[in-house]
C-alpha cells in the first residue's frame, strides 16, 4: 500500500484542504480502463495557497510538518499490520467496495452462478443505506439489525412485492459472509455478528401437478397456443421460464436419434445438457428452424391470467404459476422412481440438497396416499 498526500484547493482559491490517499492497487477492468483501488483520509487542516504574510508562511510550514508526522504514523500502521499487528486504519475501508471485490470473484470462479445475487443484494442494500461511503468503522449490532429488519419488512421487488423469506435469508447471508472475510482479513478485530441473529428462511410449498392434471391441460382450450405449449414443455422437460423463453433452434440438436438441449441457464450461467421425449419435442412448432424456438411468448399479465384462466377450466384449484411445471417434472420423475440425483441434474441444480425439497414432497404425497385405503371395519 503507498500513502500520499493530496492538497484540494477551494473555489475561492484562498485555501487548500489536505487529505491522505490509501492507494491499495488497480485492476482492469472489462473496457481495458485501468481503476483505482483508494480510499482518502480528510485531516482537517488547510494551507494558504500563496501566503502573503510570515504569519501564514510559518502556518503552513508547521502544518505540513505535521502532514508528514500523520503520513509517517499511518505508514508504521500499515506496516505493522502486514506482521499481525491491529492496523488501526483499516476499519476505514469502504464496506460496499470490499463487497463488490467478493462479488467480483463470482464470474470467474465456480461459484459464478451466484454473482447475479450479489448483485441483486448489493442494489438493496444501497437502498436501505445510500451512502456509498460506508465504512467498516459504521458496521455495528445496530446496524446489521437494520439491515436485517429492512429485507425482512420493507426490501421489495421490481414488481413492489416484498421480496420472500428466503430472499431475505439468502441476501442477508452475503452480508454476514462480507463481515466474516473483512474479520479473516483483520479488517475489524471484532466480529459484530456474534450478537445479531440471522434470517430464517421459510420454506414456501411447491405447487405441482399430478399426471391427472396435465393431461386435463393437455384436453382444455387455452387462448394463447403459445403459452399451451411452452407450461407443457416446461411440465415434460423441468425448464424454466426464462431459459424456455430464451431457447433458440441453435441450442436444439439430434443425438442418436434423441434431441438434445445444449444451453445456458439464464439463472445460473451453468451449461446444460439435457435430452427430451419425442412428446415434448412435438410441443415445438418446426415451420421455420430458426430464431427463438416458442416465437411471441412474452411475460404479460394477459398470460399469468390466461394460465390461471386455462388451469381453472381444466378443473384445477390450485394456484399455478408457470414455475409449477417445473416443480411439476420432478415430482413426477421421483414419484416414478427415479433417483434424488438424476433428478437434481437433470434441473441443473448445482447441489443435490436444493433439490431435497422435492423430496420432501414426495413424502407427504406418500403420507396421504396411505390414509386413501379404504376403512375395512375394524
Amino acid at each position: 500500500m503507498k500513502i500520499t498526500i493530496e492538497k484540494i484547493t477551494n473555489k475561492a482559491g484562498n485555501k487548500q484542504t489536505i487529505r491522505l490517499v490509501y492507494w491499495y492497487g488497480s485492476k482492469t477492468d472489462e473496457n481495458g480502463k485501468t481503476k483505482h483501488d483508494r480510499k482518502r483520509e480528510q485531516l482537517g487542516l488547510y494551507l494558504h495557497p500563496k501566503p502573503g504574510t510570515k504569519l501564514e508562511k510559518q502556518h503552513n510550514k508547521e502544518t505540513l510538518q505535521l502532514v508528514e508526522q500523520i503520513k509517517s504514523k499511518r505508514i508504521a500502521e500499515a506496516a505493522s499490520g502486514q506482521h499481525g499487528f491491529t492496523d488501526t486504519n483499516k476499519a476505514s475501508v469502504n464496506f460496499y467496495g470490499f463487497f463488490k471485490q467478493i462479488m467480483d470473484t463470482k464470474k470467474t470462479n465456480e461459484s459464478s452462478k451466484n454473482y447475479g445475487t450479489w448483485e441483486a443484494c448489493l442494489i438493496q442494500l444501497k437502498r436501505h443505506h445510500i451512502d456509498e461511503g460506508l465504512t467498516f468503522n459504521q458496521i455495528t449490532v445496530d446496524w446489521l439489525n437494520g439491515v436485517r429488519d429492512f429485507f425482512n419488512t420493507k426490501a421489495k421487488t421490481k414488481s413492489g412485492n416484498l421480496i420472500s423469506s428466503s430472499t431475505a435469508s439468502t441476501y442477508f447471508n452475503k452480508v454476514r459472509a462480507t463481515i466474516n472475510a473483512a474479520y479473516d482479513k483483520g479488517i475489524i478485530e471484532r466480529n459484530p455478528l456474534k450478537e445479531v441473529t440471522g434470517i430464517k428462511a421459510v420454506t414456501s410449498e411447491r405447487c405441482f401437478l399430478t399426471i391427472e392434471e396435465v393431461r386435463a391441460l393437455v384436453k382444455t382450450d387455452c387462448r394463447y397456443s403459445i403459452l399451451k405449449n411452452a407450461f407443457l414443455f416446461s411440465c415434460l422437460t423441468g425448464l424454466r421460464w426464462s431459459d424456455i423463453n430464451k431457447l433458440d433452434w441453435s441450442e436444439i440438436s439430434q443425438l442418436e436419434g434423441t434431441h438434445r438441449i445444449t444451453f445456458n441457464q439464464k439463472k445460473t450461467g451453468n451449461l446444460q445438457y439435457l435430452d427430451i421425449t419425442p412428446q415434448a419435442y412435438n410441443l415445438i412448432d418446426t415451420t421455420e428452424k430458426q430464431g427463438r424456438v416458442f416465437q411471441c411468448l412474452k411475460y404479460s399479465a394477459y398470460f399469468n391470467t390466461e394460465l390461471l384462466r386455462w388451469t381453472m377450466a381444466a378443473g384445477i384449484t390450485k394456484h399455478v404459476t408457470f414455475h409449477a411445471g417445473r416443480h411439476t417434472f420432478a415430482v413426477s420423475l421421483l414419484c416414478n422412481g427415479v433417483d434424488i440425483y438424476t433428478v437434481s441434474r437433470l434441473l441443473g441444480h448445482s447441489e443435490v440438497k436444493t433439490t431435497q425439497v422435492y423430496a420432501d414432497i414426495i413424502d407427504s404425497v406418500r403420507k396421504d396416499a396411505v390414509h386413501k385405503i379404504p376403512d375395512i371395519g375394524l
